[in-house]
């Protein structure tokens, strides 16, 4: 998906605007038509706010159409009769190329058991999911009244065409779709930041196997040069954070046992905000640790 100036598409053809943005609300071009009336936009947002608000006022059999033209999750035959590239690299995000035997029958009881009640395919922004988050949604949604969960569905592919928009459109503004995981490490015993400790994150898997997100070393402040994730939205689930600390401490001469009494550190914890800014640090000697949750 190459990106576009808003600009540009100010200036476009009402055609070349609907073409470029045709696919940001899943095979429904007639979003993009409605918004192109409202040009110029000041920015991605009011663009944003636009394409909404012909969903929000579009009557309900379109609604209800824009809901049905999304996939299913993990579906093997409509993988391969080919989804759209956006569709495509979405689910890929979340791992659902590669499920567990036990992950790909749990997908598929759920989506099975959702279209029965509803007669509409679930309907999830999986950029801001891992796979255990979105099992644990389509449970306590499958409840839901049809008319919740219609209103529901919309949420979500809005979320979905945000999380588009954000990766096609340049502008001088952003929309709010990112957040941010970060740690950092602090040496208690001699009172500074520790340097040059390995950070290993991973995201963890119920059914699956866990998978690694990032590995990384820490820099001279303590902190890792970049955010463990950013630019995106941090997955609603569970992480575990690995500090290799023993090497750290025995390379700056430090008395310990043998073997280490800490070697590896692993704290768990969970996400529940992907646009927040989550700061899982911690405070370490070579006998003890602890943790807290920043921001």
């Amino acid at each position: 998906m190459s990106q576009k100036k808003l600009s540009d598409l100010n200036a476009s053809s009402k055609d070349d605007f609907v073409a470029a943005l045709a696919n940001i609300f899943e095979y429904s071009p007639w979003i993009a038509e409605k918004a192109a009336a409202a040009r110029p936009f000041a920015g991605v947002t009011q663009l944003f706010d636009a394409m909404k608000s012909a969903v929000d006022g579009a009557a309900p059999e379109l609604r209800l159409a824009l809901i049905k033209a999304h996939p299913d999750l993990a579906d093997k035959t409509q993988r391969a009769a080919g989804l759209t590239e956006e569709s495509s690299a979405e689910q890929n995000s979340l791992g659902l190329d590669r499920l567990s035997d036990a992950e790909y029958e749990a997908f598929e009881r759920v989506n099975n058991a959702y279209r029965a009640r509803f007669g509409f395919p679930y309907v999830v922004c999986v950029r801001r999911q891992t796979k255990d988050s979105v099992l644990r949604d389509f449970e306590r949604r499958l409840p839901n009244d049809i008319t919740t969960e219609t209103q529901r569905s919309i949420e979500e592919i809005c979320r979905i065409a945000a999380l588009r928009l954000d990766l096609l459109i340049t502008s001088d503004d952003r929309l709010k779709v990112h957040g941010r995981l970060s740690t950092h490490v602090l040496d208690t015993h001699s009172g500074r930041p520790a340097a040059g400790i390995a950070v290993e994150l991973v995201e963890l898997s119920e059914l699956g196997i866990s998978r690694v997100v990032t590995r990384t070393i820490t820099n001279s402040d303590g902190r890792t040069d970049a955010p463990l994730i950013g630019g995106r939205p941090v997955p609603i689930g569970r992480y575990e954070l690995t500090f290799r600390v023993g090497k750290y401490f025995a390379e700056r001469g430090v008395a310990m046992s043998d073997p280490p009494f800490l070697d590896q550190i692993p704290l768990r914890f969970s996400v529940s905000d992907p646009e927040g800014h989550l700061h899982v640090p911690l405070l370490v000697t070579p006998w003890s640790y602890g943790t807290y949750r920043g921001s």
